[in-house]
């Protein structure tokens, strides 16, 4: 029999060479074996069925609508709430902890001693979770401009920047920024551009996880706004793939820098940014499991 290596696979499948090895340690790949470090898998094996759906009697989004509603604390709401907060806000600057961004959402107060903080850490903090409310209220609506510029009005709204005339929170920028170093669409062209990229989206109905992701590459490169657009970004990540009930995944600080360099080099290397945002989703499967959500 011949066997053919992970990259082959992934190449021949159209998958990333992670999702390639997960099925092989899951055992999803008939003959596939591991020699060493290295998986060898039979030339003729049969591509596994996607894993990102699974029927349910409740999706994930019906059960953080419920406790939403419910104001279940320890639940799936409560740590997304909580996570996806401190994790996008982390990764933007903010200085607020795990807990002290866990104590501002539980108890909507501020107990912090001996220690100075940012006044608008606290703001965006407990803005954010305004956001995910919008996000989980509004999961199964066509993503829009006015819904974007919602998020990015709710996010920035009461900070520092909502005094300056210039910043125009809720709308898009009016002086060119730069990521990374690297330019993005001018002013001028920003509302073209966002209304170019949602019709193109919008036009398919049925998304993949690959499509989420590509749209959130093309947002940021975009940058619509003056300041906000990752949070904004991750937020709509969220949202669509509460939509589409794909399991979502929450950028965490640790893969910070693979998460920039996966947006950086998209156009040469999809893999980048495909591999980390899965490695993300692994993770929330975690927390599904934990919590006996199917998926």
């Amino acid at each position: 029999m011949n066997y053919l290596s992970v990259s082959k696979t992934a190449e021949k499948w159209g998958l990333s060479e992670r999702s390639v090895r997960n099925y092989c340690a899951q055992g999803r790949i008939d003959g596939a074996k591991l020699i060493g470090k290295t998986w060898h898998i039979p030339e003729d094996a049969v591509k596994p069925t996607h894993a990102n759906k699974k029927k349910t009697t409740a999706t994930l989004l019906q059960i953080l609508r419920q406790q939403k509603q419910s104001k279940i604390n320890g639940g799936i709401y409560h740590k997304v709430q909580i996570e996806l907060t401190y994790n996008s806000n982390h990764i933007e600057g903010s200085r607020l902890t795990h807990d002290q961004t866990r104590y501002i959402f539980e108890t909507n107060t501020i107990g912090f001693e001996n220690e100075a903080v940012n006044v608008d850490d606290i703001i965006e903090t407990a803005n954010h979770f305004k956001c995910i409310d919008m996000v989980i209220d509004q999961a199964t609506a066509t993503l829009s401009e006015k819904l974007i510029k919602e998020l990015h009005a709710t996010l920035k709204t009461g900070t520092s920047d909502s005094r300056l005339d210039w910043f125009n929170v809720g709308d898009y920028k009016k002086l060119p920024n730069e990521v990374g170093g690297t330019s993005t669409t001018l002013p001028e062209d920003v509302a073209g551009s966002m209304r170019k990229l949602l019709s193109e989206y919008n036009s398919t109905k049925a998304k993949t996880f690959d499509d989420i992701v590509a749209f959130h590459v093309a947002f940021e490169k975009i940058h619509p706004f003056q300041d906000g657009n990752g949070r904004v970004g991750r937020l709509i990540l969220f949202k669509e793939c509460l939509k589409h009930n794909i399991v979502p995944f929450i950028i965490e600080d640790d893969l910070k820098l693979f998460y920039y360099r996966g947006l950086k080099e998209w156009n040469n290397e999809k893999g980048y940014l495909l591999d980390t945002c899965l490695t993300a989703q692994d993770r929330f499967k975690a927390y599904l499991d934990y919590f006996r959500i199917e998926y």
